[in-house]
């Protein structure tokens, strides 16, 4: 047996492969190290002075605790007077030691009494920006004019076209990675496909200038707000040594060797299937004939391997490169935080990844479907096996993704994190479900009526030569425009008689259009997502918020609006316990109407509970002091932990409400 030499294109391919796996390894070895456990989105943990809390001197520094490292500046934390004036020196102190996240910043001395307010801003692990307000008191709380900031960073105009670059690469990537999968793994023809070449460009364009925009915007996005800033140099330059900065621009690496792929996808690839189509039907032909299969036979096969070749060495590579690209997102947004980021991480790759070859295949059938009606029953089918293979890749990555964003139940209905999940699953099942339908169309598809669309184009070609229209033209500029309009539209309507020769095929695609429509709201639901709070970090956050921790010797403040459903059933509901601490206490209750002023209502009863230690609900009847007012002394607390204030609020004889709050107490 005499051994065969592999072809050139083999040989190169094996030696580029191993300098493209090092490449993508240092750029992911470099992410993974920036990519550290943590709990998603920060959050503040505790500050000092506290929320809320009133000092007898003025503090030398504010000092923010973080549940997670976080990234600020100089400005990142100011304090501003009860007039508005800052009175931080605007340098950022880094106080973090082991598991401790603390920064800070030093007071001007000197300061008086007065209401004092705390900005700040930082950007989480998981690349989101995160932001907030508290105040403390020096001496005595006072008058401010500061208003607590309202807008989030991140948001704004800025945060749209942020969101809106990020939605860009998202789409850019699915069909880029989809499309060249649809190519390779079922329609190897599409390859010299004039309208997939052009869909896969524009898909590899959308994304560089989608990455490209992200990063330029990303100075803006995490910090003023303000789109002149993205022309900040030193801004760009502290974004690149950040993790996501590092993400972005591994990404845009990886582009440029999918460009290389793309090259000799529609270039030498396409070349030798096309060579190795034309000989394949010879080979046909001469079997129909019953010629001598010998002549030419080496040369064929030698067209065939090459091109064999060719597409297992963009097989190898397309792989590693798509997975590189998606690792950009993986290794630096959710999956890099939160609880076991090393199985998060390959599972989100994996998760993008079939996204793409399901919904990008999707994209490219339907581009074939409708501009190349020629396109085999075989292909079909194919993508079909691939689009199933991905459902059950992304049923298994996303249940367990689920699981690790929300932990609990109560998280998938109770916060926007869960909700939004929860839209993303029904449109998936409603995808599934028009695949289901697509798919008994593609059962339905036979080779047969293949004929019957080119007997129609060679119909029409004839048409064009022996149509008067294209022997006269006319001088006059607006009957020839006319007449242009009216070819372009015999035109259009032989394209459709073409597209709608085979029942079944235009069937197939109009459930495909029905698919892609869907896939188009999916990923904006998945773009949305990814910008969201994590479920397991909004309810541990709304846990933390519902608790009004006790300065000691402070009163506990709380206000509550309510509404009994009733005629001038409306107002707010404002409790004082004093001195909010274990044993005897004062309660003080005031009820206001919306516009502020006290409102007398027939009844009011209030309740103690800790849930903690099975105590309660301990009731109380205050009395009426004044109009809107009512008091009670004597309350007592036995036990320190986090008690529940139940406020019930009679308007009429039929209509009343609770509502409720949680407080720490000692």
């Amino acid at each position: 047996m005499t051994a065969t030499a592999p072809s050139p294109a083999r040989v190169r391919v094996t030696a580029l492969l191993p300098r493209l796996t090092l490449v993508l390894a240092a750029l992911l070895a470099a992410l993974f190290t920036a990519a550290g456990p943590a709990s998603a989105h920060a959050a503040l943990t505790a500050s000092d002075p506290q929320d809320g809390a009133v000092v007898a001197t003025a503090p030398a520094q504010v000092t923010l605790s973080f549940s997670e490292q976080v990234a600020m500046g100089d400005d990142s934390i100011r304090v501003m007077d009860p007039q508005g004036k800052r009175v931080d020196t605007g340098e950022l102190r880094d106080m973090c030691s082991g598991t401790t996240i603390r920064y800070g910043t030093a007071l001007h001395s000197g300061l008086p009494d007065g209401t004092y307010t705390v900005a700040w801003q930082a950007v989480s692990a998981d690349s989101h920006p995160v932001s907030g307000a508290f105040t403390f008191s020096i001496g005595a709380p006072s008058a401010t004019s500061v208003a607590l900031p309202t807008a989030q960073v991140g948001g704004g105009p800025v945060g749209i076209a942020y969101d809106v670059a990020r939605y860009a690469a998202y789409a850019g990537f699915t069909v880029l990675v989809g499309g060249a999968a649809f190519v390779l793994l079922c329609w190897r023809r599409g390859a010299s496909q004039r309208p997939l070449q052009k869909l896969i460009v524009r898909a590899w364009v959308t994304l560089t200038a989608a990455t490209l925009a992200m990063l330029v915007l990303r100075t803006p996005y995490t910090g003023s707000g303000k789109f002149a800033d993205a022309l900040d140099l030193d801004g760009l330059k502290a974004v690149l040594e950040t993790k996501t900065g590092a993400s972005l621009v591994s990404r845009l690496l990886l582009l440029g060797a999918a460009a290389l792929f793309i090259a000799v996808l529609f270039g030498a690839y396409a070349r030798r299937a096309a060579e190795a189509e034309e000989t394949a039907k010879r080979k046909g032909k001469a079997k129909g004939r019953g010629a001598d299969k010998g002549a030419g036979t080496d040369k064929e096969a030698g067209a065939e391997k090459e091109a064999d070749d060719l597409l297992f060495g963009l097989g190898i590579g397309g792989t590693v490169v798509a997975g590189g690209i998606a690792a950009t997102w993986a290794l630096s947004e959710h999956a890099s935080t939160g609880i076991q980021p090393g199985i998060a991480m390959p599972a989100d790759i994996l998760h993008l990844l079939a996204v793409a070859a399901w919904l990008g295949g999707l994209i490219a059938l339907l581009v074939a479907l409708h501009k190349v009606p020629g396109i085999e029953r075989a292909a079909v089918q194919r993508f079909s096996r691939v689009a199933f293979v991905s459902v059950l890749v992304l049923a298994v990555t996303g249940v367990y993704q689920s699981w690790r964003q929300l932990g609990s139940w109560s998280a998938l209905t109770g916060t926007s994190y869960g909700q939004l999940l929860l839209v993303k699953v029904g449109l998936v099942a409603v995808l599934v479900g028009i695949a289901y339908v697509s798919r008994s169309w593609t059962a339905r598809l036979t080779d047969a009526p293949a004929g019957k669309p080119a007997k129609i184009a060679r119909q029409r070609d004839v048409s064009r030569e022996t149509s008067p229209a294209a022997v006269t033209v006319p001088e006059d500029p607006k009957r020839a425009a006319q007449l242009a309009r009216q070819r372009a539209a015999r035109e259009s309507a032989r394209e459709k008689q073409v597209r709608d020769a085979d029942p079944a095929r235009a069937g197939l695609r109009r459930s495909v259009l029905a698919e892609a429509g869907i896939a188009i709201a999916l990923l904006a639901v998945t773009t949305v997502l990814t910008s969201t709070e994590p479920g397991r970090t909004a309810e541990r956050a709304s846990v933390r918020d519902s608790v009004a921790t006790a300065v000691p010797n402070r009163a506990i403040k709380i206000t509550l609006p309510f509404d009994t459903g009733g005629q001038n059933g409306k107002g707010s509901v404002r409790v004082e316990v004093d001195p909010g601490r274990v044993g005897a206490n004062s309660l003080h209750v005031w009820i206001e109407d919306p516009q502020g002023q006290p409102l007398d209502v027939p009844e009011i009863k209030v309740s103690f509970t800790l849930p903690a230690k099975d105590i309660g609900p301990l009731p109380l009847l205050p009395e009426r002091a004044a109009p809107g007012h009512w008091s009670a002394s004597g309350v007592q607390l036995p036990l320190a932990g986090e008690w529940r204030i139940d406020v019930t609020v009679r308007t009429s004889d039929i209509d009343q409400t609770t509502v409720q709050k949680n407080v720490k107490i000692g």
